[in-house]
């Protein structure tokens, strides 16, 4: 009988030894598999209106890092836009946002909106694609110039967007403020849709053309696109460098037969300046190699390309970006 109860004993013991030990294993492994799941970082992108161009690239953006970089989940949030993105980046509410290159370079020197508060943390990837200043008018408003905006109903933009600050630029240029319009501030979709219904007569949009908010309203009634004379693209360009000259090629947009001469910016992709360089330099990378992936989601971005991704940068690189450019110089 001792016998039998001392085999009970080490049977029992073998057990729970053994228990423990396939214990001991599961929690390894759940702890391996939490800590893999703790190392994975999220990343958002502050874009820009749904109909504007910066939401579908920010979206095409983040599905690149999705697939093509190791242990990041991106996902792209519609915002107000370059102002507005700015301030998420230097607020650190954002990791990564497309923005104009002048409302880059206002925010890091601490310039206009952001008098006495620059982002100090905010760093360069690459400048995307020409954002195009379009001056879109009501066919029978009987605008052809800048000037014949004045006493006009006008979406200047959504309030603290680029596209206001564009349109101030444009405005002020040429000796017109608020007083002299009736200004509306309006995301490009609330703008189209007021134009449609024939609620105001003009619209500043800065986009990359085609628009689609712009395609909607010209798909239902004639419009025009203002033309601007090389005088005043000199006079726009001598204060204001970085809005070049550009040519929006004629039927853009539907009943538009000529092409239109206009002025531009550089949409820019920027991060912020903590995240690390091998991660920066793997998002430069992927998006770079994967080009087809951001012209699937819109035609613009046949303009981004390794060669000019530098051109127009108007604030500092992030080293992980800079990293990637010398490799492929």
């Amino acid at each position: 009988m001792r016998l039998r109860k001392k085999g009970v004993t080490m049977s029992l013991i073998l057990l729970v030894v053994v228990g423990l030990i396939v214990v001991g294993c599961s929690s390894g492994n759940n702890n391996a598999a939490d800590q893999q799941k703790e190392e994975k970082q999220f990343l958002s992108i502050a874009t820009g209106g749904t109909s504007g161009t910066y939401y579908p690239i920010g979206g095409a953006i983040a599905k690149i890092i999705n697939e093509e970089v190791t242990n990041v989940s991106a996902s792209a949030q519609s915002t107000g836009a370059s102002v507005t993105n700015s301030r998420l980046i230097g607020k650190k509410q954002v990791e990564l946002a497309i923005l104009q290159n002048d409302i880059a370079s206002y925010a890091v020197n601490g310039k206009n909106k952001f008098e006495g508060k620059p982002i100090t943390n905010m760093q360069g990837v690459a400048t995307l694609y020409p954002e195009i200043i379009q001056v879109v008018v009501r066919d029978e408003a009987n605008i052809t110039d800048i000037k014949d905006l004045k006493g006009k109903r006008v979406a200047v933009g959504a309030p603290g967007s680029g596209v206001e600050a564009n349109a101030k630029q444009i405005l002020n240029t040429f000796g017109i403020t608020y007083d002299d319009i009736e200004e509306d501030f309006l995301s490009f979709a609330e703008a189209a849709g007021r134009l449609k219904n024939r609620q105001i007569d003009a619209v500043f949009l800065t986009a990359g053309v085609p628009t689609a908010a712009v395609m909607d309203v010209a798909a239902t009634q004639n419009i025009d696109l203002m033309n601007f004379t090389d005088e005043q693209i000199k006079e726009l360009n001598s204060k204001y460098s970085y809005l070049t000259k550009v040519e929006v090629p004629a039927n853009t947009y539907n009943g538009q037969e000529e092409e239109v001469q206009t002025i531009a910016l550089k949409a820019t992709l920027v991060v912020q300046k903590s995240l690390s360089k091998e991660l920066v330099y793997d998002i430069t990378k992927a998006i770079f190699e994967n080009r087809d992936v951001l012209i699937a989601a819109h035609k613009r971005a046949k303009d981004i390309k390794v060669e000019n991704a530098q051109d127009g940068m108007t604030i500092p690189l992030h080293p992980g970006a800079k990293k990637y450019f010398e490799e492929v110089k």
